[in-house]
């Protein structure tokens, strides 16, 4: 019998992404839930394409689309319905932890691309996934890599991730260059195509940070274990250092219908002639280089703030979504994007993140906190 998919976020990049390998792997796999932020049009395409049963609609109104569920609870209602046994968490920012955390509390399989989930609240995260039996299976080419590695190393311990990171397109720049960027240059990602929130977030490196982070809670490491380098090629995504000093890495093309069908299917391998075939020579030359620290403010203050513990990350994310969003529609230069996750953070005095509701008070203050510097 076929598994059933809910596909949170189905009409951005991730979502859409992941709608491709599903199509290619119909034997295995169903498609009973779809949400989507506002594009109804595009989720009622994407229905009749899937054959979704479940719609979801966190803005706008259903029209004339009576089967059609409206407002942010609809994301919770697809995570845990009961014929959905994997849910893809694809939705962008904070709105996708609430689905997380109950999908796990239900049992479910959270296949994640929502990193914020486990950066804003990762104890509560794991703690959810214990008490319910979930499972979190990332999406990230990054922590996937990881995974990949873990199962090949025969259980050896893990001592060391080495993640890897383009660059983004200021890879080379000055600084005070990078500060005056426009929001076409930031979008114009060398190696990936993503949404324009996370091809911000990784042209400042504030993308990189969140991996560090969710690293720290997907792999049980301390954040002295995770390191990370610029590799502007993006064919290498993590190194993994074990307990005897061996070393395993994963390598592929950028694309991430790779990690989407591994979070499917782990720890099994389905056939899948939908990714580019890996080609060393075409791949020539791998390069690495150190991240030089000061040069992506927005990285330091990210993982500043998840050693510091508590709120400090949920803090950190809230006020780098805010100010991406300012920047994006051009209220704030591309400087102010670091200088407002400063400000917010240095204002933020540090809580406990152990209930819910703590961590969305610390989410709510730091985004009227840095909605208030970027007006």
């Amino acid at each position: 019998m076929s598994i059933g998919v809910a596909v949170l976020g189905s009409t951005g990049s991730i979502g859409t992404a992941a709608l491709r390998v599903l199509a290619r792997q119909r034997e295995r796999f169903r498609v009973v839930a779809l949400t989507a932020h506002a594009s109804a049009d595009v989720l009622e395409r994407q229905a009749r394409e899937t054959g979704a049963t479940f719609l979801g609609l966190v803005q706008g109104n259903a029209g004339r689309r009576p089967r059609l569920a409206v407002g942010p609870d609809c994301l919770i209602e697809g995570a845990t319905h009961p014929d959905v046994q994997i849910v893809v968490n694809a939705i962008v920012g904070a709105a996708g932890l609430p689905a997380t955390l109950a999908a796990l509390r239900a049992g479910k399989r959270v296949a994640l691309a929502n990193k914020e989930t486990l950066v804003m609240a990762g104890e509560l995260v794991l703690c959810a996934a214990r008490e319910g039996r979930g499972e979190i299976v990332p999406i990230d080419s990054e922590h996937s890599a990881v995974l990949q590695c873990m199962a090949s190393a025969g259980g050896r311990a893990l001592r060391r991730l080495i993640l890897t990171a383009s660059g983004g397109p200021f890879r080379g720049w000055t600084p005070e260059r990078v500060a005056r960027a426009t929001v076409e240059e930031a979008l114009n990602h060398p190696t990936w195509r993503m949404g324009p929130k996370i091809t911000v977030d990784s042209a400042t490196l504030a993308n990189k940070a969140l991996e560090v982070i969710e690293g720290h809670f997907l792999f049980g490491l301390p954040f002295d274990g995770i390191e990370v380098v610029l590799h502007p090629q993006s064919v290498i995504h993590a190194l993994t250092e074990f307990a005897d000093g061996s070393v395993l890495a994963q390598l592929g093309f950028p694309s991430m219908e790779l990690p989407i069908l591994y979070a499917l299917t782990h720890p099994e391998r389905l056939p899948d002639d939908g990714v580019r075939r890996f080609d060393p020579v075409a791949a020539s030359p791998l390069t690495f280089e150190p991240l030089v620290s000061g040069m992506f403010p927005a990285f330091d203050l990210g993982v500043a703030a998840g050693r510091m513990g508590g709120t400090g990350a949920a803090v950190f994310n809230a006020a780098n979504e805010v100010a991406v969003k300012a920047f994006l529609t051009g209220r704030v230069r591309f400087g102010a994007i670091g200088e407002t996750i400063e400000a917010v953070l240095q204002a933020h005095e540090i809580g406990p993140a152990k209930a819910l509701e703590e961590v969305l008070a610390a989410d709510r203050w730091a985004r009227e906190r840095a909605e208030a510097r970027c007006s």
